[in-house]
């Protein structure tokens, strides 16, 4: 794959060639927004105005391996390149889907009216790839300077739902403002013809590249949104905690303090998007098993009742068996390391939980994040020295040689309903730190008594 300096090369051929035919290339979107606020941006995106498809596409035949990923749409791409190059067009919504619109491409309809079925201000940004003029048809420049999120045109933006989560996603990673005109919009949208997947890869951008990704589920709220496709999260809303150990406030409160902690600690996981979906729904057991008894409040067993609702959340958004698993499995271990750690628990007991864990780094972590939400605790001594120590203890045995399959094949032992059982006894000997050899002969003793 190309570099962007590379890529950017192409595409000053293709913006002088289509310039030689009387015609206009512009970067648009994503690419001019961030590029204006000196922000990294992987994803270029031009439109050509001014010269028919057919030339267009010679011209793209003329530099590279033209591929046409939808012409019907008006939109191509060289071979080899990542680059996106349309052609001017408008849309109609047809349907009440995100995919559902009837889409007419017209390269001389100009750059105002190419602009308009952009979602908001900021991504209706052009820039003219050869003379590098910025066009701002609809105030995106001050919008940008004054951290505001407003959509473009009213007609088109209604015709859309899923801008209702791109609105708080963009508000999320830039920390951008809502005007309440966009909002007053949103409320009146139906989200519930969206695809899991668009909802999905919205809520992926907020959790992974917002610094305060909170700050998107505080604005579904805010637009009356949050209970669209994220329920169990409104639900968190006023479930009470004990004050001993959550001055913050209620679960919610915690809840978007904890998503915001694992913000700082995604690029030390080794799942980043399981990751910060164990923070949002780590305590979604609180919601059906908080009581009061003799006045105090009390969420027994919350990390093992709240799986149905994880796992009735997770199913809503994806069908990623895995990533399911992975959230399911963090959520139920999310109080262990902590307690371990405040009981300076055994060596033997440390590598349990780990050897349990989907990935056992992941679960410091969340653990960590789960103390960090918190108000009222910052006398109490963190975990994190003890937990990471006992995780290098965890890694170093796991690299040891211990008992395999056959190694007891080796023995004389034949393979068998009892052949699980024995390596599963052999496992733990192993996390108990017991070296092959001795674990292989306490096997052995083991299987003749069985």
């Amino acid at each position: 794959m190309p570099s962007i300096t590379q890529e950017l090369e192409i595409v000053n051929k293709i913006a002088s060639a289509v310039n030689s035919y009387g015609g206009a290339t512009y970067f648009v979107g994503g690419y001019v927004r961030d590029e204006l606020m000196q922000v990294e941006c992987k994803d270029i995106d031009i439109e050509v105005h001014g010269v028919p498809a057919q030339v267009l596409e010679n011209i793209l035949g003329s530099i590279g391996d033209k591929i046409e990923i939808g012409k019907s749409f008006g939109i191509y791409n060289i071979k080899g390149c990542s680059v996106d190059i349309a052609m001017p067009r408008k849309e109609k919504a047809v349907g009440r889907g995100h995919r559902d619109f009837a889409v007419d491409t017209d390269p001389f309809i100009g750059t105002e009216n190419a602009a308009r079925r952009r979602d908001f201000t900021v991504n209706a940004l052009m820039k003219n790839v050869l003379t590098g003029e910025i066009v701002d048809h609809f105030g995106g420049l001050n919008d940008l300077k004054g951290g505001i999120i407003r959509h473009v045109c009213d007609k088109s933006f209604g015709e859309d739902p899923l801008r209702v989560l791109r609105a708080a996603q963009f508000a999320a990673r830039f920390k951008f403002d809502i005007v309440p005109e966009t909002v007053a919009l949103c409320r009146n949208m139906a989200l519930n013809e969206l695809s899991a997947e668009r909802v999905f890869e919205e809520l992926r951008k907020a959790l992974l590249k917002a610094d305060f990704p909170s700050l998107f589920f505080v604005n579904l709220l805010h637009m009356d949104k949050l209970g669209d496709w994220f329920p169990e999260t409104e639900k968190l809303i006023g479930v009470e905690q004990n004050k001993k150990y959550h001055a913050e406030g209620d679960v919610w409160t915690h809840t978007m303090m904890v998503l915001d902690e694992a913000a700082k600690r995604r690029s030390l996981v080794k799942n980043p998007i399981g990751f910060m979906l164990s923070a949002l729904t780590h305590d979604f057991g609180k919601i059906v098993c908080t009581n009061t008894v003799d006045g105090v409040i009390h969420a027994y067993n919350h990390e093992t009742e709240g799986l149905p609702l994880i796992k009735t959340f997770m199913r809503r958004i994806t069908s990623e068996n895995s990533l399911i698993k992975y959230v399911l499995n963090m959520a139920e271990l999310h109080m262990k390391p902590n307690t371990m750690a405040a009981h300076k628990s055994s060596v033997k007991a440390t590598n349990k939980l780990f050897d349990s864990s989907a990935e056992p780094l992941d679960l410091i972590q969340l653990a960590l994040c789960d103390d960090l939400g918190k108000i009222g605790l910052a006398e109490q001594e963190s975990s994190e020295s003890f937990l990471m120590e006992r995780y290098s203890v965890f890694q170093e045995f796991m690299s040891r040689p211990y008992v395999l399959g056959r190694d007891l094949l080796d023995a004389g032992l034949k393979p068998g309903e009892q052949f699980r059982e024995l390596l599963d006894y052999a496992h733990k000997l192993r996390l108990a730190g017991v070296p092959k050899e001795s674990a292989l002969k306490q096997t052995l003793a083991y299987a003749r008594k069985k």
